[in-house]
């Protein structure tokens, strides 16, 4: 129908139609716009149709036809997951797979070669190599160690075309990591090591650190260490610490640098997860040995015993020794040792411990009834070195001895009434005693000798008869008679004697009150108030002054004697003589120095039987009593020395009126600044000049001595 003179057009439509293709509408030549790629779009359905150009109108039906794109090799194999990474154990084999690359290719594998590719491995030969057809990486080089070498770069190329020239390539990296076997054993890098200890060092302490060398990393180079031998075995002990795979050696026991000074380990340290593969590289253990040195240290004394437990009767006498503690110093140079008692575990100072021999004895009475244990602490002191101390403690028992009396339980309140008969119930009576003895408490009552024909009250001792469904240790008040009477008597005082079952038996004596009371016929205390008694009438008001008034007159005359015979016993002075100011102290318990034959006698500190024997001081009368009453009067040695100074210390610190053994006196009454000046003779000894001592006179008749033997003449100079 086209006759060729362009009353035909031509119109294209459909996909790519105006974009990518353009129609020529006189001719109906379709052309490509645009540059056609077939790996975006392969084919492209177009529709073309012939229309009248005047009137637009069809000649013939749309057409439609398909545009296909024909592949041409302009594209190259791209690896589209590289890099890579892989890893392969160290030592495998030659031939193990590491991994497997896929390149893909975009050109169509249907059409020639574009899209068949070959791999190669450019980088990384010897160590690896890949199968051309499938990827696969493998290991080309056997033995491969990672210590030596670990981590390894490969560059592979995928080239398409089959390979051939004009083909197009494309290259990935691969990163391959050895990892890690166990394949080698481990060492330790000294085969003695020499390590100190403080011989102070608490057990646990650490002593020092050993650890072999493994060239391999992570579980194949834990290790395990212990003491295979060696004298310290049993002294010390090895722990591994799992984090850096070191040997720690603490002490397991107490050392003593005087006992050893030195110990011997062998340490062995060995892989604890082994590769059977590799056994044929030798044992994967090693040993070492540890040399430890201790060194000495001043260390506080030691007792011989961790505690002391100690049993005391409680009548023992001042001074006995009872326990003996003993420390030394532990130090080579064993220094010497003193003793003492801390005295916030003694603070009522009921003990005393010798300095030198650590001997312990009561300083004081000890009475169980008041403290029945002690709980002290004892020191021993270094001489060289005080601040080296060692402490231990001494409980001490304190025994019960039958010193206390028993006594009535209470107070009772115990009435008769009138209207009781003979053979009653009058009081139920029980005592207590502050002892504790083992067979435990007996006691036995009876009416004291003075009461014992009492015709009013009986006493029965339940201890023998146990009457009226009553225990033992009590007693019984009955009524020996009726008709009591308030007029009559209202009180009546009954002595009871209480004496215990023990030795030495101890007794007291308690006195119950006992009141006369009204009762009804049930029993029931109605009054126990006598009648009110009234004087005589004859005796009149007037006479009741009278007889104070005397009374009054009688203590005034007792006053004024008192009175008369102090003013008397005050010796009479003059104004001059109360301006003299004398002090005479007198020390009766002191002596005289080495010409006092009469003086105290020092034997008595070591034997008091025999200074009771000597013969007494004639010159003075004692004041105090003998302090060493409390010294038992046996033959004495040194400790008993001990007992002496204490039992006059516990006296003196007892006896609120003696005078302390330590005193200081002041005489500030002459000497230079005084009016007297200076009266000694020790001045006038180193001078030449002579004294005017004729100022004596004139002090009053006190001073009449010295003026008499001073104020003679030249030729009878005197000097005191």
């Amino acid at each position: 129908m086209d006759r060729g003179d362009g009353s035909i057009r031509y119109i294209l439509s459909g996909e790519g139609a105006g974009t990518m293709f353009t129609i020529d509408d006189n001719t109906g030549d379709i052309h490509a716009i645009q540059r056609l790629d077939r790996e975006e779009k392969a084919q492209y359905v177009l529709r073309a149709q012939a229309v009248q150009r005047q009137t637009g109108m069809p000649l013939e039906p749309e057409s439609e036809f398909i545009v296909k794109i024909q592949d041409i090799n302009d594209n190259e194999p791209q690896f589209l997951d590289g890099p890579y990474r892989a890893s392969v154990p160290e030592m495998s084999m030659t031939g193990t797979s590491v991994l497997q690359l896929t390149a893909t290719d975009a050109d169509d594998p249907t059409y020639g070669n574009s899209a068949r590719v070959v791999y190669s491995i450019l980088q990384g030969q010897p160590y690896f190599s890949v199968e051309p057809k499938t990827g696969i990486i493998r290991v080309s080089l056997p033995n491969m160690d990672r210590e030596a070498k670990e981590h390894y770069e490969l560059i592979i190329q995928a080239k398409d075309m089959g390979g051939q020239m004009g083909g197009l390539a494309g290259t990935t990296t691969v990163n391959i990591t050895l990892s890690d076997v166990n394949d080698n054993p481990p060492r330790f890098p000294q085969k003695l090591y020499q390590m100190s200890v403080p011989e102070s060092a608490p057990v646990g302490s650490v002593v020092g650190r050993v650890r072999a060398k493994d060239l391999d990393v992570g579980i194949n180079a834990e290790m395990r260490y212990t003491i295979i031998d060696g004298d310290g075995r049993d002294t010390f002990d090895i722990n591994t610490d799992p984090t850096n795979q070191v040997g720690i050696i603490t002490i397991k026991k107490p050392l003593d640098f005087e006992s050893k000074k030195s110990y011997t380990l062998k340490i062995e340290g060995a892989n604890t997860h082994v590769d059977s593969r590799f056994l044929n590289k030798g044992p994967f253990s090693d040993v070492t040995i540890v040399h430890i040195s201790v060194e000495d240290v001043d260390e506080p004394p030691k007792f011989d015993s961790s505690s002391y437990y100690v049993e005391v009767a409680e009548d023992v006498e001042i001074g006995t020794v009872f326990q003996i503690v003993s420390a030394k110093d532990p130090d080579i140079s064993n220094n010497s040792v003193r003793y003492s008692i801390d005295r916030s575990s003694d603070r009522g100072k009921y003990f005393y411990i010798d300095l030198t021999s650590g001997a312990l004895m009561p300083a004081r009475p000890l009475d169980r009834e008041e403290i029945s244990w002690h709980n002290i602490t004892v020191l021993a002191v270094e001489m060289t070195n005080p601040s080296q101390f060692g402490t231990v403690s001494v409980m001490v028992k304190v025994l019960d001895v039958n010193d206390n009396p028993p006594e009535l339980a209470k107070y009772y309140d115990a009435f008769v009434c009138e209207n009781t008969k003979a053979g009653q119930l009058i009081q139920t009576v029980t005592a207590v005693d502050l002892d504790d003895p083992l067979a435990g408490q007996h006691f036995y009552y009876s009416l004291a000798p003075e009461a014992a024909n009492n015709p009013n009250f009986t006493l029965r001792d339940n201890q023998a008869k146990l009457t009226y469904s009553v225990s033992d240790n009590t007693a019984f008040i009955l009524s020996r008679r009726g008709g009591f009477s308030q007029q009559e008597q209202s009180i009546y005082y009954l002595p009871i004697l209480i004496s215990d079952g023990d030795q030495p038996m101890q007794s007291s004596t308690s006195t119950l009150t006992i009141r006369v009371c009204s009762c009804d016929t049930d029993g029931n205390v109605m009054s126990c108030t006598a009648e009110p008694y009234t004087l005589p009438v004859s005796l009149s008001r007037g006479a009741l002054i009278a007889i104070l008034a005397c009374i009054f007159v009688l203590l005034v005359m007792i006053l004024l004697i008192l009175s008369l015979r102090n003013y008397k016993k005050k010796p009479y002075l003059t104004d001059e003589e109360e301006n003299v100011h004398e002090n005479i102290v007198r020390y009766d318990d002191e002596g005289g120095g080495e010409e006092d034959t009469e003086a105290f006698d020092i034997a008595a500190m070591w034997n008091p039987r025999e200074a009771q024997l000597s013969k007494i001081r004639q010159d003075m009368v004692p004041e105090i009593e003998s302090l060493s009453r409390y010294v038992p009067q046996t033959c004495m040695g040194e400790s008993n020395v001990h007992s002496y100074v204490l039992a006059k210390l516990y006296e003196a610190d007892t006896d609120l009126c003696a005078p302390p053994y330590d005193s200081l006196q002041t005489y500030a009454y002459e000497g230079e600044g005084s009016v007297a000046d200076s009266l000694s003779s020790l001045q006038s000894v180193s001078t030449n000049n002579d004294h005017d001592y004729d100022y004596l006179s004139e002090w009053g008749p006190r001073f009449k001595k010295l003026a008499d033997l001073y104020g003679v003449s030249e030729a009878n100079d005197v000097l005191w």
